[in-house]
């Protein structure tokens, strides 16, 4: 009869490859708290957008030089104030989904505040979410072109819209068959193991 090897406290842990193997998810730590330092650094790049639009609007609301109207203006920095978040949005599900589902539990349960899906998360529906965060992100940037659609070629305008609906497919794609495999057999089998 051969011993099961153990992890956590008890007997000594196993010496082979396929632990070696296992124990390095750790190494993806640095590259999650490098995205922490990123998710610092817009903060500080919200702040300065949201100090130009106060300095703008109130300290010196003088129309801007290339003729643009000052309502495009605010418009234009709130644009860029909202797409500031929803990057941030995105940084926030990598680092904790990641962390979740490929580093090791977080044991958030019953925090008030965990994040409803996280409780469900795994590598399909982390990447519909990014895909659909991205899909966002995109949204914003081609709502900025639009605005400022006089001052931007065609050919410009028409790349960026395709690359935005190749995200959108792309999204409804992951999400087609992220629910293909959540409805298959021998995922509601692996799902009660």
């Amino acid at each position: 009869m051969t011993a099961t090897p153990t992890f956590g406290p008890g007997p000594a842990r196993p010496k082979s490859l396929g632990y070696i193997m296992f124990a390095s998810r750790w190494l993806q730590v640095p590259l999650y708290v490098g995205l922490i330092v990123a998710q610092a650094v817009y903060v500080w790049q919200f702040a300065l957008e949201l100090w130009h639009l106060i300095d703008g609007v109130f300290l010196h609301g003088a129309p801007p030089a290339d003729g643009t109207s000052p309502e495009a203006v605010v418009m234009l920095t709130v644009l860029a104030l909202i797409d500031v978040v929803m990057i941030s949005n995105l940084l926030i599900m990598v680092i904790i989904g990641g962390y979740e589902t490929f580093v090791s539990r977080i044991n958030l349960n019953g925090h008030p505040d965990e994040p409803e899906w996280l409780s469900h998360v795994n590598a399909n529906v982390l990447k519909v979410k990014l895909a659909t965060a991205i899909i966002g992100i995109s949204s914003v940037h081609l709502l900025q072109t639009f605005i400022r659609a006089g001052e931007i070629p065609n050919d410009k305008i028409m790349w960026q819209t395709i690359i935005h609906l190749a995200f959108v497919v792309s999204a409804v794609g992951l999400a087609y068959i992220d629910r293909l495999l959540s409805s298959s057999p021998a995922e509601h089998t692996a799902s009660h193991l």
